[in-house]
């Protein structure tokens, strides 16, 4: 914390604040407090990440200090954000308000230089050089997308606009008639994936937040076709009875991935902590889970809880907290999960049938507020992450890479992130990580991650508060050095 805050600090906190600064104990740093507390969801710099910004002049719940303090103490749990009133003092609350007061005064965009752009040069990685290319740009939100056998590429918007991208050029107009979506926080319209044998049945899935009663939602995963742009044929894969609906807007999970003719796909707690805490143990909630359908939604005979009584009969692990990231390993035929904790306890898993995860029984992540979840990172019968990411990096999408293009990264793992914008390379033997990279970071929100045909590999950018791209890594030949 620069030493002019301090001084701004202590004149806030002295004077104004003064009476009630003295019937409370001194606050911690709220600069360090700021960073361990909030920048997780609203970014290192408040830009706002996961939830808005705090630089701005809009605030949903009111922007004067009363509003503000309540929002801190009491929450909206509903809407992720956490309550603080057991681990903040007044005068940590009032810290933070006065330092996003400052903050808000002072700061200027200094990413505005960079103009938006990627960057021109060519990039090294330990093991290829590359550069990058713009597809297009001008998305909103762009959470997934996918590849179709005759060149066009699918691409959700969170906001509920499903996106075609024919000849490089962004079609200006939605996919017409997808079904209506929730798109508040963290919901909206979430994954794309195509039938493996789409060129011969045309299936196109979504998973989508689907509205239901008094505000509520849940994941609901359909299947269409797409004719002359528009969405038509459509069929539910999976669905729950809308009076099973939670009031919340968090922790959906949502990807979707196909082996043969199964459908895997997770769905998060769909909670705060303190709301859902157990739901991922409990075998008759598809909450905190990993599920395997076949393609038309009907159940397997042979799921690992099909015979148990009550059991939820789609339930291929159970234990996850919310599953960003879903992938098959084409090589070994493992599927792989990446997943949100709350404040640290991120992970990387390789999901096995019928294993458990842990959450919340275990984790290496404490509660948002900064109370412990769980006294134990390990318990006997409970699996450990193949990665753990404490503090988190709020780790997304992932990918093996399986392309031409880049041979010496053929087979490895490509894991994207939120928080810190950043993609890694990750080489695995069987379950143990023997090697990462970080091949960059800072370029936005990494949403998806996707081998093209043609070997290249392609990212999907999420950008706070500008238009989001969609962005391709082609190979780039090496000059030898002649010694």
């Amino acid at each position: 914390m620069s030493n002019s805050f301090r001084f701004f600090l202590v004149l806030f906190l002295g004077g104004r604040c003064g009476a009630l600064v003295s019937a409370a104990p001194a606050g911690r740093d709220v600069g360090r407090l700021y960073m361990e507390t909030c920048s997780g969801c609203h970014g290192a710099d408040m830009r706002g990440g996961k939830a808005p910004s705090l630089l701005g002049r809009e605030w949903k719940h009111g922007g004067d200090d009363a509003a503000l303090e309540r929002s801190i103490r009491e929450g909206y749990p509903e809407s992720g954000m956490p309550a603080f009133r057991e681990t903040l003092n007044p005068a940590e609350v009032h810290g933070l308000i006065a330092l996003m007061r400052e903050t808000g005064t002072r700061t200027t965009d200094p990413l505005g230089a960079l103009a938006d752009g990627l960057p021109l040069e060519p990039q090294r990685s330990e093991e290829h050089a590359y550069r990058f290319e713009t597809v297009v740009e001008g998305l909103e939100v762009p959470w997934s997308f996918v590849f179709l056998p005759d060149g066009r590429i699918l691409v959700t918007e969170r906001a509920g606009r499903l996106r075609v991208i024919e000849g490089g050029r962004l079609a200006p107009e939605p996919v017409r008639g997808t079904p209506p979506v929730v798109a508040r926080q963290e919901s909206g319209l979430m994954a794309v994936a195509v039938d493996p044998d789409y060129a011969r049945n045309g299936w196109v899935y979504l998973t989508f937040s689907d509205p239901g009663p008094q505000g509520s939602s849940m994941n609901k995963i359909v299947r269409g076709r797409l004719r002359d742009g528009a969405w038509i044929d459509q069929q539910t894969v999976f669905a729950l009875d809308p009076t099973q609906y939670p009031r919340s807007y968090v922790l959906y999970g949502g990807r979707l991935v196909f082996q043969g003719e199964y459908l895997f796909f997770g769905i998060g707690e769909r909670g705060m902590e303190e709301g859902t805490t157990g739901k991922a143990q409990d075998l008759r909630s598809p909450f905190g889970k990993i599920h395997r359908v076949y393609r038309d939604g009907r159940i397997p005979a042979d799921n690992p809880f099909g015979r148990t009584r009550d059991a939820w009969p789609s339930i291929w692990a159970v234990g996850v907290r919310n599953p960003q990231g879903l992938t098959i390993d084409r090589a070994t035929g493992n599927l792989w999960e990446t997943e949100h904790g709350p404040r640290g306890g991120d992970e990387l898993n390789h999901i096995r049938v019928g294993r458990n995860y842990g959450w919340p029984l275990i984790t290496y992540g404490i509660n948002y507020d900064g109370t412990p979840v769980s006294d134990r990172t390990a318990a006997p019968g409970l699996e450990q992450p193949v990665i753990n990411w404490t503090p988190s990096i709020a780790v997304s999408a992932i990918e093996f890479y399986d392309g031409d293009r880049f041979p010496r990264w053929r087979g490895q793992l490509f894991v994207g992130s939120l928080a810190q914008q950043k993609l890694l390379r990750v080489v695995l033997e069987g379950d143990r990580v023997v090697h990462r990279e970080e091949l960059f970071r800072g370029l936005g929100r990494i949403r998806d991650i996707k081998t093209a045909p043609d070997g290249s590999l392609y990212v999907a950018f999420e950008r706070v508060g500008k238009p989001g791209r969609l962005v391709r890594l082609v190979a780039v030949k090496e000059q030898r050095r002649k010694d």
